[in-house]
Parts: structure tokens; sequence; C-alpha cells
């Protein structure tokens, strides 16, 4: 009863727009198979904003569970697909994202018949930034690791409210030969962002952000499969391939090479106490 209260219906309406996806599916299609520099498409204010406040007030701060930390020179970001991290809004509101009924309107926006979705969300769920964080460029891993499945396709939900230019955090998208960006996405609230998955849609946000202290970028991941693929994108199986846009990038911060140090030089008992105070 109070979970029916929070959440205010179980409706499908109340957690997909669907006059809007019935709406934008030919319009989302000619956008999306039309974009450069690879198939995308952008779909703005496209959920019930008051549904995306209560997924954002449930959303947890960067101590308050146990993160999966990526920190290194290609990204420093925090990622948690585990679904008893969701809060209930989220948690269902992912579940209806994998359902058949939005399966139905990413294949007609994208073209890409029978899409599997990911119950586990590996590499999904979500995902948050501080500041000074990044993502650099990169094509993501094309095999589901237990599934075999083929990854076909992304999709971001962004959940920054009054978010600005200055603070960074544009999705970069770059052509096959890394000569250039095409295209910059700010992470804008409601915001949802589709795109192909393939060894050479290359993207991230690479320059660290620069949002007000406390703040952070924070987003939805869910990614989406077929049981094969067109021939000329079959590769063998790979984790993620981060590219450099020139020599100077992905060097490491100096609180990386700090860390770095005292992991080469402090004693493994000492440096664990060091990790919980900070972490703590």
């Amino acid at each position: 009863m109070e979970l029916m209260q929070e959440l205010g219906n179980y409706q499908l309406d109340r957690f997909l727009p669907l006059e809007r996806m019935q709406a934008e599916m030919e319009s989302g299609h000619v956008a999306y198979a039309g974009a450069k520099p690879f198939p995308h498409a952008v779909f703005d204010d496209f959920f019930d904003p008051e549904l995306l406040d209560q997924i954002l007030g449930e959303f947890p701060a960067p101590g308050a569970i146990p993160w999966q930390k990526f920190d290194n020179a290609q990204e420093i970001k925090l990622a948690s697909s585990r679904e008893v991290t969701f809060g209930p809004a989220t948690r269902l509101l992912m579940y209806h994202l994998n359902s058949a009924t939005f399966l139905s309107f990413l294949s007609a926006v994208t073209g890409i018949a029978n899409l599997i979705p990911d119950p586990g969300f590996e590499g999904g769920g979500l995902h948050q930034i501080v500041r000074g964080g990044k993502l650099g460029v990169h094509a993501d891993f094309n095999k589901h690791s237990k599934l075999g499945l083929d990854r076909r396709l992304n999709l971001l939900l962004y959940l920054n409210r009054n978010w600005k230019e200055e603070y960074g955090g544009h999705l970069e998208l770059w052509d096959r030969e890394m000569k250039g960006c095409e295209a910059r996405v700010l992470p804008l609230f409601n915001r949802v962002m589709v795109f192909s998955t393939t060894d050479f849609t290359f993207h991230g946000h690479p320059n660290p952000l620069q949002c007000p202290e406390g703040w952070t970028r924070k987003s939805l991941a869910l990614y989406y499969y077929t049981n094969g693929r067109p021939d000329d994108e079959v590769t063998d199986g790979h984790s993620t391939l981060f590219k450099a846009r020139g020599n100077d990038d992905f060097q490491l911060t100096a609180g990386q090479r700090l860390r770095g140090l005292v992991r080469d030089f402090v004693p493994p008992i000492i440096a664990r106490g060091l990790r919980l105070r900070r972490d703590g």
C-alpha cells in the first residue's frame, strides 16, 4: 500500500509515454538513420517528470552504496548494476524499459528487429560521475559475457536538473577515424539518448566534469542485444576499446599517481586502512 502511494499507480502509461512513443516512431527512425557520425536519436522531455523526480530523489549518493569504482587514466566514474541498489521507482522504470512494449518502440526507431533486453543490466544500471570525473572516448564491449548475445544498442536517460553548458559532461560522438567530434549531447534532465553499438561507434565524455562541488552527473543506462548481427559488423568478442584523442589524452591525475605510489611502497594492511578511512 505504501509503495502504491509513493508511485501513484502501476498503469503502463505511468512509466512509458505511450502516445509519445507512437507519435515519434516514424520521425525518430528518420532522425536515427540519418544521424552522424553514426545512427543515434535524442528525445527530450520524454518521461513523466514527476516519476523522474522520484527516481532522482532515490538515486544513491557517491558514498551511499557499494558502488563499482573506476579510477584510471581512461575513466573516473561510479556504476551499479545490482537491483538491490535501485530504489523502487527506479527498479520499476528499468523493468519497463526492458518490456516488450518498449522494445517494439526501439525496434521501430532503430530498424533493429528482435531486440533482446538484459535483465542483469551488465555494464548498465546506475551511472554517476563526480566533479573531475570523465569517460574516455571508446567503443563498447560487443558481446554479453554470460548470454553470448551481440550488443546492438545503448540507451541513456539523464537525470540532471538545472544542468548548465559550462558544467560539461557532454556525450561526444566521434567519427570512426577519430579525427574529430561530430556531435555533442548535454546530459539534461529527462533527455534520452539512443545510439547504435559497433566497433566504430566511438563516444564518451573525455573532458573532466566541471560541475559545482557536491553535484554529480547522473544517468540510467540500458543495453540491448540481438542473436547475431549484420555480417559487416561481425568481429571477435572484445571488452571496451578506448581511443585517445591525442598524445596528451589518458594522463593520470595527481591523485592517481599518488595512489599508485601508495600501492607500490605502502604495506597492504596500511593501504587498506587508508582506503577505508577515505571511503568511509
